[in-house]
């Protein structure tokens, strides 16, 4: 497994001297890095004040930090949502528990997802930022041995500084992500 370490250390030796040189960067600040991860957890369909509690519980156990609250900025009757009426959770990871995450990610999320056969490039955006869904929380180790009385998926976007498509999906290649041909 790669630790955090590991990873940063791959992008300096490997993943960014190959992007220098496909895509003929001059400068070594242009070349694309990975600034954030983020965590979004959509809760709509949980009501209880208890299943709320424990889904911000595992997303903090997930990302290691403090998770922050989203609510429903205007009402939707079809959605039955009033304004203020917590509606998702969000983290925001940079620097070293971010790299803690995406190696967790690599290593063993994915690996673990059920007929995970990779990453479709489609899931990249214009700007070369990666985002996917995990169907089932209980992927993550930090979950192991919990008592779970219901699943939950969520969303992950890694967010680059590519300015192409292209240069984003030949980062995250390069730093490990199993991404489909």
């Amino acid at each position: 497994m790669t630790t955090m370490d590991d990873l940063k250390q791959k992008y300096l030796q490997e993943a960014g001297p190959a992007m220098r040189e496909k895509f003929g960067y001059r400068n070594v600040m242009s070349i694309p890095k990975i600034t954030k991860a983020v965590i979004n957890v959509g809760v709509g369909r949980f009501r209880d004040e208890k299943q709320l509690e424990e889904i911000r519980k595992y997303i903090a156990l997930i990302a290691g930090q403090q998770v922050a609250k989203r609510p429903a900025k205007k009402s939707i009757a079809s959605f039955k949502t009033r304004p203020g009426m917590i509606v998702g959770f969000k983290v925001t990871l940079r620097g070293r528990r971010m790299y803690d995450f995406i190696s967790r990610l690599i290593n063993i999320a994915l690996p673990r997802t059920r007929d995970f056969q990779g990453i479709s490039a489609g899931s990249f955006d214009a700007k070369g930022n990666l985002t996917i869904g995990i169907k089932e929380h209980i992927v993550f180790p930090e979950l192991v041995g919990e008592d779970y009385r219901f699943l939950f998926g969520f969303e992950v976007t890694i967010v680059t500084t590519a300015k192409k498509r292209e240069e984003g999906i030949e980062l995250l290649r390069l730093i490990g992500f199993p991404i489909q041909k």
